[in-house]
């Protein structure tokens, strides 16, 4: 059995609920996870987050505190998962974290995360891998996604043709047929235009288990309007983010003319409609469908899914021994690995980079 190799991984996505933190031993082709925690956001914080998707007065600054606070953040996280698992800091090689995505804009050459990586290695104690986009926005590419590498790592297969579907804040593909190239991108909206609307009317993070969605049923001319939005029907190499998908979106496309309830409904709809149209367009013909992210617990949405997308089998990536919940935060420890080994962590065919690049900054403990 090879020497154990530990690292933590860090995530907070687009969803922007909280920070999830593992530790993995990637000593094997497969990871293993020995310890993982989740620490939500409080709204104070998240709504602070969500202001600076816009311009505003004293950003610069407003967003320099939030990357000191999310860098004490994530220091807590990777001690309450170190001592989850009874592991100190010196056993660790490197925490990979991915920093809180506030704006993203490759295609005027920048896409900004907060965490001040350097407070974070200071106050970890354990060597800090970060700002993993923006070497492949230098080179060319969207940046995003960035997991695709990692799951053709552990969810590809010779035997039927596959796609890893992550439902985030937004949601993105990758297609990994049985021979030829992975390719993927982002799809569009995945849950945040769903927790937007379900923070407005019901006063909750979330449409719990997607019961509100479920209630009502999807209004076809919104739909349509949402659906004309040139962002789905653009060819990848292509991603996007809040800087698009926000509420001056949904009012632009006529969604407060509508029902609240059926406006949600329509939303769900939204995402498993522009997942079905971007494997039509360009994929190819699924086998499975593995799901991963916050959306597995969108009851209403994975069986939205399954009908949609159908005859493919759509299932939860735990059936294939990564939890849905940790798949990212294992996928960015995993690029700090690649980082280490200054080994490539980008897919020029996913990301349209111009050529394979080592990706992310290291700051010494």
């Amino acid at each position: 059995m090879s020497a154990p190799e530990l690292y933590v991984g860090l995530m907070s996505g687009t969803s922007m609920d909280g920070t999830d933190a593992v530790l993995v031993d990637l000593s094997e082709p497969l990871p293993r996870l020995l310890a993982a925690v989740h620490r939500p956001f409080e709204a104070s914080l998240r709504s602070a987050l969500l202001a600076l998707n816009a311009a505003g007065e004293n950003e610069i600054e407003r967003a320099a505190l939030l990357g000191n606070e999310l860098a004490r953040r994530y220091a807590e996280a990777a001690a309450q998962v170190l001592q989850a698992a009874g592991v100190g800091p010196a056993a660790v090689r490197a925490v990979g974290c991915h920093g809180q995505t506030v704006r993203h804009r490759p295609e005027l050459g920048y896409t900004i995360q907060l965490g001040n990586p350097a407070l974070l290695a200071e106050l970890a104690g354990i060597r800090v891998v970060a700002d993993f986009r923006s070497r492949d926005v230098a080179a060319g590419g969207q940046g995003a996604p960035l997991v695709p590498a990692f799951h053709a790592a552990v969810f590809a297969s010779a035997a039927e043709n596959r796609v890893a579907l992550n439902v985030g804040g937004i949601a993105n593909v990758t297609w990994m047929p049985r021979t030829g190239s992975v390719i993927g991108f982002d799809t569009g909206p995945g849950n945040c235009l769903l927790d937007l609307w379900a923070a407005r009317h019901l006063g909750t993070a979330i449409d719990a288990g997607g019961e509100w969605a479920a209630s009502g049923r999807p209004a076809d001319r919104l739909l349509q309007s949402m659906l004309e939005e040139p962002y789905f029907s653009a060819p990848p190499p292509k991603s996007t983010g809040r800087d698009l998908f926000n509420e001056r979106w949904l009012r632009e496309r006529g969604a407060y003319a509508a029902a609240p309830a059926e406006v949600q409904a329509t939303l769900l709809e939204l995402t498993a409609r522009t997942v079905r149209d971007a494997l039509a367009r360009f994929c190819g013909n699924a086998d499975r469908v593995i799901v991963c992210g916050g959306g597995t617990r969108n009851g209403a949405l994975m069986r939205r899914l399954a009908e949609t997308l159908a005859p493919a089998k759509v299932e939860p990536s735990d059936l294939h021994g990564v939890d849905p919940s940790h798949v990212e935060a294992i996928a960015f420890a995993w690029l700090a690995q690649r980082a280490l080994r200054e080994a490539s962590g980008n897919l020029p065919g996913v990301t349209g980079a111009r050529g394979s690049r080592v990706l992310g900054a290291i700051y010494a403990a």
